[in-house]
């Protein structure tokens, strides 16, 4: 080859290493715009929640987390939460749109219920109760993306009637009575924005995934973010409506911001007040079963420590999860 045609040779490789060079770099900049293109086109539309709730399929579920179902009669830390939904869902084979209204209410109490107030350690964690209300919008893929945003509304304090709930479950179950309640988080209007984004699964074989995800929420009671990454093996399923049934494991890393449930109200000074971990998160294994839009969920949740003056392993806490869903007909 002569000397002319390997410098144009070698300028045409260059030419098309700068071009290889700037489609990377156009691709970089563009993913964000796709991202946020995504994040626009599945964002909660009045007209839309008015047909999916018109002509969608109507699913009623029950959200029970409590540490008494560990069998080891021990309430401490986060102690019990209830939750109800009616979500409303409407799907073809690529996509899955629900809309739905959710009521909730968290317990939480020192390590040791059966103490009176003076007896209670320093530090330990406060009682608190947390009732809310609220609504929610999630879009998912077939291709596992998927992308759900929430706003939920109540109060912290003895407004969330977290005393009588505790004391009544425990007559029933035949528990020791609550004894440091009066010692509760002092009332706070609580307003809470919520949001949560998965890109896609990844299938390294036949009957299992792998889903990446993370997580937010911001306001006055909580404001957090977080990674999560599942890992389902089983029947799996595609869209959330459809038949399943699989084990799974979730990790959870957290970073948190606030935490009212250990810091106090945002707006209320509290004398107790502790100050929380930042880092934390969650571990979860289970069982999901799902048929015909109606199912169970059975797992075991460790919840890292979430308060700052407490060693990890005494902050640790385990609670069963139970999930029981039905489709209306």
């Amino acid at each position: 080859m002569s000397k002319a045609k390997q410098n144009e040779q070698r300028g045409l490789n260059k030419t098309q290493s700068h071009i290889k060079q700037l489609t990377a770099l156009a691709l970089a900049a563009l993913a964000p715009l796709a991202v946020q293109a995504q994040v626009l086109a599945d964002a909660p539309d009045w007209q839309e929640m008015q047909q999916v709730v018109r002509n969608g399929k109507q699913q009623l579920q029950l959200n029970i987390e409590n540490d008494s179902l560990l069998l080891n009669r021990d309430d401490r830390f986060y102690t019990s939460g209830i939750h109800f939904q009616q979500s409303f869902a409407v799907a073809d084979q690529l996509l899955q749109t629900e809309y739905g209204w959710r009521l909730g209410q968290d317990l939480y109490t020192a390590s040791d219920i059966k103490l009176k107030p003076e007896q209670i350690p320093v530090p330990d964690h406060p009682y608190a109760g947390w009732l809310y209300g609220g609504f929610f919008k999630t879009s998912a893929y077939a291709t596992g993306r998927s992308i759900s945003y929430g706003l939920d509304i109540g109060c912290l304090g003895p407004c969330a009637g977290g005393k009588w709930t505790q004391e009544q479950l425990h007559h029933v179950i035949k528990q020791p009575q609550p004894q440091g309640w009066s010692t509760q988080l002092k009332n706070e209007f609580g307003l809470m924005l919520h949001a949560a984004y998965a890109p896609g699964r990844m299938l390294p074989w036949s009957g299992m995934d792998l889903t990446p995800a993370v997580k937010g929420r911001f306001g006055n009671i909580m404001t957090d973010v977080s990674a999560q990454l599942e890992w389902r093996v089983g029947q799996l399923n595609l869209l959330p409506a459809q038949d399943a049934s699989y084990g799974f494991a979730r990790i959870e890393p957290k970073y948190t911001a606030y935490n009212a449930t250990v810091q106090g109200g945002y707006f209320a000074h509290q004398a107790n007040a502790l100050h929380v971990k930042r880092w934390g998160g969650e571990l979860e294994l289970g069982y999901r079963w799902q048929k015909n839009g109606s199912g169970l969920l059975v797992s075991l949740v460790r919840r890292a420590n979430e308060i700052e003056e407490i060693s990890n392993a005494y902050g640790a806490q385990n609670f069963v999860k139970l999930q029981f869903s039905y489709a209306v007909k």
